[in-house]
């Protein structure tokens, strides 16, 4: 599920058998907004991105309802690059704030634009899975379409 605003900016994705999830979601942080159905540019990216060009969603302007520290956590993994993965202390580390790694797990854990600010790409300090909010399949299948290396839970 693909969620723009008008201006066509990304709002929220999600998998289609989380959409109750997502609804309530939207409701809580967008209460006025109208859902319906369309094709947006950033739903053509994220289907070439299926399709296998991983470059793909660099193209895709998105905003994430947050808190300051939140986006600067989402900003940060943006700054990953495909077929890379990093760890939640790397991550804090990123930010400046190396001894926030519980709280940048809880902020990634809260991204609302999931593949396109890519939440999927942080591991355990062991190198191995750790939760996503997609599903352990998905995120190995998502690292593995990009071809990061990552020790298998």
């Amino acid at each position: 599920m693909v969620v723009t605003d008008e201006a066509g900016v990304l709002r929220a994705f999600n998998w289609t058998d989380y959409e109750d999830r997502m609804r309530a979601w939207i409701a809580r942080r967008y209460p006025k907004a109208a859902l319906r159905e369309g094709r947006s540019p950033a739903r053509f990216a994220l289907e070439r991105y299926f399709a296998g060009d991983v470059a793909a969603l660099a193209e895709v302007p998105w905003h994430g309802a947050g808190t300051d520290f939140q986006r600067k956590v989402w900003a940060a993994l943006c700054d990953i690059p495909a077929g890379e993965t990093w760890t939640y202390a790397r991550l804090a580390q990123a930010i400046g704030r190396p001894t926030a790694v519980r709280a940048v797990g809880l902020a990634n854990g809260s991204n609302p634009v999931a593949v396109v600010v890519p939440c999927h790409r942080v591991i355990g300090s062991d190198g191995s899975l750790t939760g996503y909010g997609g599903g352990l399949p998905r995120k190995t299948w998502l690292l593995s379409h990009e071809g990061a290396t990552f020790r298998a839970a």
